[in-house]
């Protein structure tokens, strides 16, 4: 029951930054018709947002000044980041140059981190957000801004809470884990669910705390549509995914944590960067009458293919039962210590009655007949009911003089109704919605030590005596009649803050790190298999990106060496032994890429399996990225990424020196693409991956095909054969030297190889097809 009425997002009412930041411009130069895809434009335009933020800064006038301006504001920037974006050679360069105007480029000095990498579970606090303006909202368009991390910090997982209320709604379960998780030095972007209607990507942020680490976002969405009642149209989640891509690449994640409070983000989450899902299912949602058929069938998806399931009360669980085989029980809490503690200045009824209260939700699972039996019952008593009301309930109510309703207030307010409360009510009926919820205000609550008189549904039974249950309303009102008359033991007061005090939202937050931690220990086994021959420097720089970048904690790691007398078995001794799941294969000479790749394929023991080659460097992420389209579509049976140098249309267009400067450009480019992949007739064999079902149906290599050449054009065949596809990954990159181990042949060798192994082909499948480029 956590929902919220569509309403009007508080920061629409400040006009974007940027919007702000083009009039100036225009203002200034006033040609800017004239704008085209420059650097020198590019720069001007960086120049002269720093300088209007200054100005509004200071001067309140401007800012007037400018909302009120006659002007075309963003049209031509935004013309012009789109081109760039449908141009994504011109956008990586004008990117760059405008990032290292804004702030310098960071660089990404390779660090040590530990072999494996946990979700969560006590990190080091990642630094702060550097965000572009003090401004207490911030609009980022078009990935204008961005930030980028230091190597150290990536590897600390950012959480996206995928909220079911907007921040500044009301204050409940998904604002206080949100608040619990940035205090632990997560850095925590709670996604609300109001969006700002525009007809373009973007997105803005909005600072929650004071140390950088908890922001909410607003993303873009023609029409702002509710998230209640719908699932989001193909175009929508083209729209917001693009936005989420712009917010991902500006604060530089190179993994997260997603937690779906709503089963309208499914879609969205999994484009989240190298993310693990967590459905934190609050409600019933069958339960609320104006759920479509396509919610449901979203949530059904939700509960099949997230991470963790965690369920917030054990009806709930029951409910769920075999939907998804990781479900957790993190039921609701409390803030002690803010509940706990008397405010100097309490509610008192001026009449001097006793008060019978309430705070919450007044909707439509709210028993209004309840409380009009409990104000008939006792008239001499105050019935103060304070809450957003949803249900009519104070038109039903307002015969009766001694029943007073007061709208919602604001959450810091509450201690000072609760603690003039004498008893404390939970009026719900009994349905499958409310069946289904454990009240965080229980929990508020017996933090001040209230007595409490609930409705008997399933989740009271862990307060045992704490407080009265009733099933009907005469037991209810009965209870109530006990309640009121002192009956209460005098140690329940402090027994029930005692209890409250163990219920808060710190705990729930060990509980969700402790559950997600299973996440990381579930990992299926991949196994990497790496050939080399020589090249003992690219060896070295590969074997170190897998252990620095693949961020998986269950990964195998198998060297084949074919004969190398450069050094290479000595150092792979060595390597061996540095750490868990790795081995080695030294042949006493040069069987070939086939055959060395078939003695690392049955030696494997994962169910997915991954050719790489040693002239390859990997970028974080690049397991799960893989495996994600693996795992989400059966129809693939062999998948490799993009990279910068491969005769085939798997080659893009980058551009770096380094590579530290490489993992910028690289992730700038696979954030871009989040989730997209396209057919490709052959994938070179530099890095694919596959089930291990698929390796069983299809096979070993061939190993006709001796040293090189061809083994990946007729293994290609042989999956598009079985009626399987053949995937190039556009959100995963690997750099490849290309060639290395064939550069050590005299060039007339590697012609005779080459027609050799065309001819094999050929004898197989007819007339080869040479690759193309894009």
């Amino acid at each position: 029951m956590h929902r919220q009425p569509t309403q009007l997002s508080d920061g629409e009412e400040l006009q974007p930054q940027l919007a702000e930041s083009a009039c100036e411009l225009r203002q200034i130069h006033g040609q800017q018709d004239e704008m085209v895809a420059t650097r020198r434009q590019v720069v001007e335009l960086a120049r002269s947002l720093h300088a209007v933020r200054a100005e509004v800064q200071h001067d309140a006038g401007v800012l007037r000044q400018l909302r009120a301006s006659r002007s075309w504001r963003l049209s031509k920037p935004i013309r012009f980041m789109m081109g760039l974006m449908r141009c994504p050679a011109l956008l990586r360069q004008e990117w760059k140059r405008l990032h290292q105007f804004i702030g310098g480029h960071a660089g990404l000095a390779r660090q040590r981190e530990p072999d494996s990498i946990a979700i969560v579970g006590a990190p080091s606090p990642p630094p702060p957000l550097a965000l572009p303006s003090d401004q207490a909202l911030v609009e980022v368009e078009l990935g204008l801004l961005r930030l980028t991390l230091p190597e150290a910090q990536a590897y600390t997982p950012d959480v996206y809470l995928w909220g079911v209320i907007d921040w500044h709604f009301r204050f409940q379960r998904p604002q206080h884990l949100a608040r619990v998780l940035a205090d632990r030095g997560y850095r925590v972007f709670y996604v609300s669910n109001e969006f700002i209607d525009r007809p373009y990507p973007g997105f803005t942020l909005e600072p929650l705390d004071q140390h950088g680490r908890l922001y909410q976002v607003h993303l873009y969405l023609a029409g702002r549509p509710p998230i209640y009642h719908d699932a989001p149209a193909p175009a929508q989640i083209a729209q917001l995914d693009a936005g989420l891509m712009q917010l991902a690449s500006w604060h530089g994640a190179s993994q997260t944590l997603s937690i779906l409070q709503h089963p309208y983000w499914r879609n969205l989450a999994r484009c989240a960067p190298d993310t693990r899902i967590v459905y934190d299912c609050l409600d019933h949602q069958a339960g609320f009458s104006d759920n479509s058929k396509s919610i449901l069938v979203e949530e059904h998806n939700l509960l099949r293919s997230a991470d963790l399931v965690v369920a917030t009360s054990q009806w709930l669980k029951d409910q769920l039962g075999t939907a998804n085989e990781h479900i957790a029980l993190i039921r609701n809490a409390g803030e002690f210590e803010f509940f706990s503690r008397r405010p100097e200045n309490v509610f008192a009824d001026p009449a001097g009655r006793k008060v019978i209260g309430y705070y919450g939700a007044i909707d439509a699972w709210f028993d209004i007949a309840l409380v009009r039996a409990v104000a008939q019952r006792f008239p001499d008593c105050l019935v103060l009911l304070i809450g957003r009301d949803g249900a009519g309930a104070a038109k039903a109510l307002s015969d009766l003089p001694n029943v007073h309703w007061n709208n919602e207030v604001k959450y810091t307010e509450l201690p000072f109704w609760l603690y003039g409360f004498d008893v404390c009510l939970l009026p719900f009926q009994v349905l499958p919605l409310t069946l289904a919820t454990n009240p965080v205000k229980i929990y508020e609550y017996l933090s001040a030590g209230k007595p409490v008189v609930a409705v008997d549904l399933p989740e009271m039974a862990q307060f045992g005596d704490l407080i009265r249950t009733a099933s009907t309303h005469a037991g209810f009102l009965d209870a109530l009649a006990e309640t009121l008359d002192g009956r209460d033991d005098a140690s329940l007061p402090q027994r029930r803050q005692a209890f409250a005090a163990q219920q808060t939202w710190e705990h729930r937050v060990d509980e969700l790190e402790a559950a997600a931690a299973t996440i990381l220990a579930r990992l299926p086994r991949v196994s990497v298999i790496v050939v080399t021959y020589g090249n003992l420097q690219f060896t070295r720089n590969c074997l170190d990106s897998l252990h620095w970048y693949s961020n998986w904690a269950n990964l195998e790691v198998i060297v084949v060496d074919n004969g190398s007398q450069d050094g290479t078995p000595e150092f792979l001794q060595s390597w061996r032994d540095g750490g868990e799941s790795r081995q080695i294969i030294l042949n006493a000479d040069n069987r070939g890429f086939a055959a060395a790749n078939n003695q690392g394929l049955a030696a494997a023991t994962g169910e997915y399996l991954i050719l790489l080659n040693n002239d390859t460097y990997v970028t974080r992420g690049w397991v799960r990225g893989l495996l994600t389209h693996l795992r989400t579509d059966e129809s693939i049976g062999l998948i490799g990424p993009v990279t910068n140098n491969i005769g085939n249309e798997a080659r893009i267009q980058i551009d770096y020196s380094d590579m530290e400067e490489m993992a910028e450009q690289s992730r700038v480019y696979t954030t871009l693409h989040r989730g997209r992949s396209f057919e490709i007739p052959t994938l070179a064999f530099f890095c694919v991956a596959m089930t291990r079902t698929t390796y069983e149906k299809i096979g070993p290599l061939d190993e006709a095909f001796g040293m090189g050449f061809f083994e990946d054009d007729d293994y290609c065949r042989r999956i598009k054969q079985a009626d399987m596809r053949v995937v190039c990954a556009e959100d995963v990159f690997v750099h490849h030297h290309l060639s290395a181990s064939f550069d050590q042949l005299k060039q007339e060798d590697r012609k005779l190889l080459f027609e050799r192994n065309k001819a094999i082909y050929e004898a197989k499948w007819g007339a080869w097809e040479p690759h193309v480029y894009r």
